[in-house]
């Protein structure tokens, strides 16, 4: 056929070249399509089969047992002795297991045997806690970590799978108790600040007289010069058994304040 006289193709040759050029596109596109989706099926399979897909650039894992922190979703409570105020304990749990899981089956487990680890460190927490005043937050504290540090990590088995968890707690106090607590600590506070100002300026006072000890004892030929480091070394073994003695009972009573009595008084070296 020939063209017509304004030069386009006719109307044949049209629909022709229009049905060339589509089934070009579909060769191409189906092309594609049967890539992609053998790709596709690829990475399927190797996904079932627990191994990394071919030609996927994922990052490498890291070296070890895969580990996932979990928290407890609410905070333990636990009665304290006289079961009016509670302790409440914040929990945190590190699983892992020896052999190579992936990270949606550790979740898994974890989600399954988390309410086992809850129920267990509850009753630790309990049998700490029963003879404990409420406000010895602390104490309940060390006890539990004593406890925990003893058998460090717990195992959880179903099937063939073995799971272990490394539990770790904190105590908080009832928030109920605290405006009772309030004014204790605050004089506590106020002791403790105290008592170090002294043992300052006490040992600043025991260099000072050592010194002087040393600048007398080189002129010791005139009397008076030794009487009065005499006196100064009676002064200063005084102050040095003050200073022991008040060493000695802030160890042994930490939280009881320093008797003002026991303060020796200010002594002044007479003059020669």
């Amino acid at each position: 056929m020939t063209d017509a006289p304004d030069g386009r193709p006719r109307p044949p040759d049209q629909w022709r070249q229009r049905g060339i050029r589509g089934l070009t596109v579909a060769r191409d596109v189906s092309l594609r399509g049967w890539r992609w989706w053998t790709r596709s099926w690829d990475r399927l399979v190797a996904a079932l089969q627990d191994e990394a897909p071919v030609g996927a650039r994922a990052d490498p894992s890291p070296s070890g047992p895969l580990v996932e922190q979990r928290d407890a979703p609410r905070l333990i409570a636990v009665p304290a002795r006289g079961y009016v105020y509670l302790f409440y304990i914040r929990a945190t749990f590190a699983w892992s297991s020896p052999a190579s899981l992936r990270s949606e089956v550790l979740s898994w487990y974890v989600q399954y045997f988390q309410p086992h680890a809850i129920q267990r460190l509850t009753r630790l927490a309990a049998d700490a806690a029963r003879d404990l005043p409420p406000h010895r937050a602390g104490d309940l504290e060390v006890a539990l970590q004593q406890t925990l540090a003893d058998e460090p990590e717990w195992s959880y088995r179903r099937g063939e799978v073995v799971i272990t968890c490394r539990p770790d707690a904190t105590v908080r106090l009832d928030q109920r108790i605290v405006p009772a607590l309030q004014p204790h600590v605050d004089r506590m506070v106020k002791l403790e600040y105290q008592f170090d100002e002294q043992l300052r300026k006490a040992r600043y006072a025991e260099e000072l007289s050592r010194r002087w000890t040393a600048i007398l004892c080189d002129d010791a030929d005139d009397q008076d010069v030794a009487d009065a480091r005499n006196h100064l070394l009676s002064t200063q073994r005084e102050a040095a058994r003050w200073i022991a003695e008040l060493l000695h009972n802030h160890a042994e009573h930490p939280p009881n304040p320093v008797d003002a009595h026991s303060v020796p008084p200010q002594q002044r070296p007479s003059p020669p």
